[in-house]
């Protein structure tokens, strides 16, 4: 039985605690037991605590992309939008659907916890690099709604990078790929869904995050880690919730995409 089945269906053993479980309670209608214990400190997870993970996974990512859009004072149409266009992504039905709106208001509230938020999603997620560089790729997709970074909102996610320790080289490489990629998604100015086009050479070498003289040796390495770090199977083993192994999988197509493209540039 997936996360959900179990949070629907009463099996409330592997529930989070803390500021995820009072967001998600919220979420949810329910009040849950606030004094459950944290995950194991171990390297693997039992199928309970990977249902765990997800369950933090989506509550955080929700939760966080309703702080982002309002960081920068309002929340756009654009942005609302966008959160529309990942929950159709993801195919949530009606009743995860609700959940998902109901925690991103819950995050543009002025009492929203963000701090405590980030820093029990780092220790449920054991800080685990991918599961967390997919959580922060999802947030900047959000924050390029409109087409642009606001200075409001690049502050807020480096601070929720510091929080999830991930450094400011990584948050550079992660912000230039979602540029390039949501550019390449035609999402901009309000097109938030819109069919994707393929990238322009410039924007296939910012999703692979190497410079134009790179060598082929260095554009295949550069390719080849950021499909292992988005393969859909393994981010779900970590506890990207299931519901989001679609957003990892058209991510693993723009990195295909960007990769054939500099492949027929230098062929040419």
């Amino acid at each position: 039985m997936s996360w959900w089945g179990k949070l629907v269906g009463g099996a409330f053993g592997f529930m989070l605690g803390g500021p995820l479980g009072a967001l998600l309670g919220v979420a949810l209608g329910h009040n849950f037991d606030k004094g459950l214990k944290a995950l194991p400190d171990d390297s693997g997870f039992a199928s309970g605590d990977r249902e765990r993970v997800q369950t933090a996974f989506f509550t955080a990512s929700f939760a966080v992309m309703g702080a982002v859009a309002k960081a920068d004072g309002r929340v756009s149409a654009e942005e609302i939008r966008m959160a529309e266009a990942i929950m159709a992504e993801m195919s949530l039905d009606a009743a995860r659907r609700k959940a998902a709106i109901n925690l991103f208001t819950q995050g543009k509230g002025a009492d929203f916890d963000l701090d405590g938020v980030l820093e029990q999603f780092r220790r449920e997620c054991h800080g685990r690099r991918t599961l967390i560089g997919m959580f922060v790729e999802i947030q900047l997709q959000a924050a390029y709604a409109d087409g642009r970074l606001d200075p409001a909102e690049d502050r807020l996610l480096r601070h929720v990078c510091a929080r999830l320790g991930v450094s400011e080289f990584d948050y550079h490489r992660l912000e230039r790929m979602v540029r390039a990629q949501t550019g390449a998604a035609g999402r901009g100015a309000g097109e938030a869904g819109t069919a994707r086009r393929a990238p322009s050479l410039a924007d296939a070498y910012q999703v692979l995050g190497v410079d134009r003289d790179a060598s082929d040796a260095e554009v295949k390495r550069a390719y080849r880690r950021l499909l292992s770090q988005h393969h859909p199977d393994k981010l779900v083993s970590k506890g990207l919730p299931e519901e989001m192994m679609k957003v990892a999988t058209q991510k693993t197509h723009e990195i295909r995409q960007a990769y054939e493209r500099i492949r027929e540039a230098r062929a040419g």
